[in-house]
């Protein structure tokens, strides 16, 4: 089994903004993510330690802005904690691993599909497309992602 865990290095690769937002708990502008309009089979791993988080095949479009998942993909992977800052309560989601901003979790998500919506920055994950997953180190991922041209 791989370890996932932060790194000095892996920190010194992030952008600004996948600092900002993975390290002090930011947030990209709406519609501006990388991975908003994403429709390639793969999964969504931490940007900082690569533990997998979200499969393609549970991202959905819920028009928030940012990328939107029903689930986790490896449920182990992802911590959720209280957020109450800007006056609100939220739930946060951060990686267990890593140790970084994902985004947050709320419960307005498709009923049909456990009623739950990961809203996740674009800018703390990476995307590992379908036909890299095996070489990667993710291939025990595929059976949870669909075939490529399969999403309808």
């Amino acid at each position: 089994m791989p370890t996932y865990k932060k790194t000095d290095e892996a920190i010194a690769r992030l952008t600004p903004e996948q600092f900002h937002v993975t390290q002090h708990s930011g947030t990209e502008r709406p519609g501006s993510g990388e991975y908003l309009g994403n429709k390639r089979a793969g999964i969504y791993v931490d940007i900082v330690s690569g533990e997998p988080l979200f499969a393609s095949s549970d991202k959905y479009e819920s028009g928030c802005g940012w990328p939107s998942f029903t689930k986790p993909i490896e449920p182990a992977n992802v911590s959720e904690l209280r957020d109450t800052s800007h006056g609100m309560i939220r739930t946060e989601v951060r990686s267990a691993h890593g140790d970084s901003h994902l985004g947050h979790v709320f419960e307005d998500g498709p009923r049909d599909r456990g009623g739950l919506r990961y809203c996740i920055n674009s800018a703390a994950l990476r995307f590992v497309p379908r036909e890299d997953m095996e070489t990667e180190g993710y291939g025990d991922y595929l059976d949870q992602v669909e075939e490529i041209g399969h999403r309808g």
